[in-house]
């Protein structure tokens, strides 16, 4: 893994990427990328997207899932890319698998759990209203989702698991499970914070504590497939850079300081 702060870390990868910076603002060289991007990034991948292209030239073809279902296919050498996954273990388990290119690991977000509703003053604290056994509750499926992981582990701390699990709604991506919530087909969900700011209704909102779940890193890598790619080589720098940071921090996000190799 890359170490230190940003700067170290945007140089690291301005090694890695070389020639990419020179057909930034050649349209007669430009590209495109395809990306798989775990289903809780969607928002935020719609805002950095456009300013990718408008900056580089590049194009971007997009597919969202579960971490879990993309790494699959990926293994399976879906040609993707590059990987934005919502973990940390599936691009490292990739790397080892030699179908990622070593070393270009970083963490480009961290993200928030919330407990959401779309009924207005349902909670204020979720601990107490999950302790009521509501009858439907959403979260991301924990074999294939890293938030849904997250949820489970909220539960198991609160003491609630066992309680709950005939309750549990269990979504393949969290953006299933954003939309069981939404369409009401759940009472509430345990989804990813930057998921409710689109949602531009009242509602209720529990912001999950960070001591109630394992840290969610979210990591991306530059696979094999896009090693040669100017396109791909591009957005693995791009989403380093302050003003992707920038977005994904204003999407709900954090950035996580950069661990040692």
């Amino acid at each position: 893994m890359y170490s230190g702060s940003g700067k170290h870390l945007h140089r690291a990868l301005a090694g890695l990427i070389g020639t990419a910076l020179l057909v930034f603002h050649s349209a007669a060289l430009a590209e495109t990328a395809t990306l798989a991007v775990a289903a809780n990034f969607t928002g935020t991948m719609n805002r950095l997207a456009p300013l990718f292209e408008q900056q580089t030239g590049h194009q971007l073809r997009i597919s969202y899932g579960s971490t879990g279902k993309l790494y699959a296919q990926i293994r399976h050498r879906a040609p993707f890319d590059a990987f934005m996954a919502a973990d940390r273990e599936r691009p490292q388990l990739l790397e080892q698998q030699g179908l990622a290119v070593a070393g270009t690991r970083f963490d480009y977000a961290e993200g928030r759990l919330a407990l959401w509703s779309r009924t207005p003053d349902l909670f204020t604290d979720g601990t107490a209203w999950l302790a009521r056994q509501p009858e439907r509750l959403a979260i991301g499926n924990p074999k294939t989702a890293p938030y849904g992981i997250a949820a489970m582990e909220v539960l198991q701390n609160l003491g609630l698991a066992q309680a709950l699990r005939p309750a549990l709604v269990s979504g393949d991506s969290i953006a299933q499970t954003f939309q069981f919530v939404a369409t009401g087909n759940a009472v509430a969900g345990f989804v990813a914070l930057a998921q409710t700011r689109a949602w531009k209704e009242e509602g209720s909102l529990w912001l999950v504590p960070n001591d109630l779940h394992t840290p969610i890193r979210q990591q991306a890598v530059l696979l094999g497939h896009g090693e040669d790619n100017p396109a791909a080589r591009a957005w693995m720098l791009f989403l380093a850079s302050e003003p992707a940071q920038a977005i994904i921090r204003e999407d709900g996000y954090d950035i996580p300081e950069q661990p040692n190799h």
